[in-house]
């Protein structure tokens, strides 16, 4: 009966994982054709657009380009989404790209918001997507530095923890004077809802739930749900 079940479930995945992928065709299409004629109008020397309608067309261009960014991410889900989408499969280590993030992320700088990586600055070894893995720690980082108001300290914590036979690669994120309290809060479901960043986070979650891992939001002060000053990152390692 689960045997059963578990199938129909792949099924529908798969179901849903096409039709994402199709609606995302579908859209590219039409989008990428108004940016080509919105950034043919910006260059037409023998009609110059006036400053007045430059301006229109130079904002709507840019709208444009996020629709089509936002239409990839889209594609990006479809793809994470699909089981039968095999991921890149190359040895890395989590908590190298970890500190690599750290030092090329200057997210906040303009309001004193710092952020660094501590911690074991290497031994987290797995097989993955390092690409992707990228990607998914500058996105969490940077949905937690921008909720940051200004003049604190946010810091990626890379800590090793066993539990029941099994070594996870753990990145706490959060202000420097929480880190221990978001370590050792209570797990709640990751709050994707970040505004100015897209489809990143959610993205984010895939990518580590396709390499065994979770992620999640420790709990407010309040123990409210939905607390998004800290995220907190676990992926089983080898060895």
């Amino acid at each position: 009966m689960n045997a059963v079940h578990d199938d129909d479930l792949a099924a529908l995945t798969r179901s849903y994982a096409q039709l994402l992928s199709l609606a995302v065709h579908e859209f590219r299409t039409p989008a990428s054709v108004v940016g080509g004629y919105l950034r043919m109008l910006q260059r037409d020397a023998e009609l110059p657009l006036a400053d007045r309608h430059r301006k229109m067309v130079e904002e709507a261009e840019k709208s444009c380009a996020r629709l089509v960014a936002l239409v990839g991410e889209l594609g990006e889900v479809s793809k994470l989404d699909d089981p039968l989408v095999k991921l890149q499969e190359e040895p890395l280590d989590l908590f190298a790209i970890v500190h690599e993030v750290a030092s090329e992320l200057h997210e906040a700088e303009d309001r004193g918001v710092r952020f660094e990586a501590r911690g074991h600055a290497s031994g987290a070894p797995l097989t993955g997507d390092a690409a992707r893995l990228h990607r998914a720690m500058i996105a969490l980082f940077r949905a937690v530095l921008r909720e940051q108001a200004s003049d604190v300290l946010i810091v990626a914590d890379c800590r090793l923890i066993a539990e029941h036979g099994t070594r996870s690669a753990v990145v706490v994120t959060a202000p420097d004077a929480r880190i221990d309290w978001a370590a050792a809060a209570p797990s709640m479901p990751l709050d994707e809802k970040r505004g100015g960043l897209g489809l990143a986070v959610p993205i984010a979650r895939r990518v580590i739930a396709r390499h065994g891992g979770r992620v999640w939001s420790p709990p407010s002060e309040k123990g409210d749900a939905g607390a998004k000053s800290a995220i907190v990152v676990s992926i089983p390692i080898r060895g």
